[in-house]
């Protein structure tokens, strides 16, 4: 007899298993939504579908009446803008911290309790302090998604290179290598992918800080739609907002999953 634990869906209900969830929770929604309206055809809290899509039409395809704009592509693009560069930064700073501190003793004795130390604190709160070095403008948004990220980039890529065999380290040295050499053609070539997969955990943190920076103090993005909208109780436009963002965060991931599959190769070998 073949165990429950055995069994594997084929692709068909690997696809329906897949969708279940989400229409659990869109069957969940309208019922509520149904039923608050029922006793108060004005309800905010859960609008109806047409309620909803009237929204994504104003916001999405119609330019805003005092602007122009399509609101929106312009928040979508703001963010974007902030999280990509934030992202950036905290990716190239946490790769070569990491490797370094992973690699080098002498690195590591210094760093090692710092990082610690410092991703300990809580971002959010040293937000003020982010508003009163560099300002209101876009140079605190950013600051805070490198400050949030970074910490986790940096020890998750340390202890990736630290699980190096220290076997291959030592071969190199016999051979001749230098550091250096050996930081370019063992540890690094390794770490590339290691180093896609930390971005890519640390996603959720990054968009975490944006929106929290964008409703304190912002003019334009995702987040800044949001907190404006909750002041007028707007779920009509916060639902598809937040719906958006977790499509655009699913769509990051889902990128650098192709990158990393498509450049290393060599990381799925041997796996179906």
């Amino acid at each position: 007899m073949r165990r429950f634990i055995n069994r594997h869906p084929d692709t068909l209900s690997r696809l329906l298993l897949a969708a279940l969830p989400f229409l659990l929770v869109f069957i969940a929604y309208a019922i509520a939504s149904e039923a608050r309206l029922a006793v108060n055809p004005d309800d905010k809290i859960l609008p109806g579908w047409s309620t909803i899509e009237a929204a994504i039409q104003r916001m999405a395809f119609l330019p805003d009446l005092r602007t122009g704009d399509y609101l929106l592509l312009t928040d979508t693009m703001a963010s974007l803008g902030r999280l990509a560069i934030g992202v950036a930064i905290a990716t190239v700073i946490g790769g070569i911290v990491g490797i370094l501190q992973g690699l080098i003793p002498f690195f590591r004795a210094m760093l090692a309790n710092f990082t610690s130390v410092v991703a300990m604190i809580p971002p959010l709160a040293v937000l003020p302090i982010l508003f009163i070095a560099f300002g209101l403008g876009e140079a605190s948004k950013i600051v805070l998604i490198v400050v949030g990220i970074v910490p986790y980039i940096i020890r998750d890529l340390a202890l990736r290179t630290e699980e190096i065999p220290h076997e291959e380290i030592i071969k190199a040295q016999t051979l001749g290598a230098s550091t250096w050499q050996i930081i370019l053609r063992i540890v690094v070539p390794q770490m590339m992918p290691r180093l896609i997969d930390s971005v890519r955990l640390s996603l959720g943190a990054a968009w975490l800080y944006l929106i929290a920076a964008e409703a304190i103090a912002a003019e334009s993005g995702l987040g800044y739609r949001i907190f404006l909208m909750r002041r007028y109780l707007a779920m009509d436009v916060i639902l598809p907002y937040v719906v958006w963002i977790t499509f655009l965060a699913f769509s990051l991931d889902f990128i650098l999953r192709v990158v990393q599959r498509i450049a290393f190769r060599w990381m799925y070998r041997g796996q179906s």
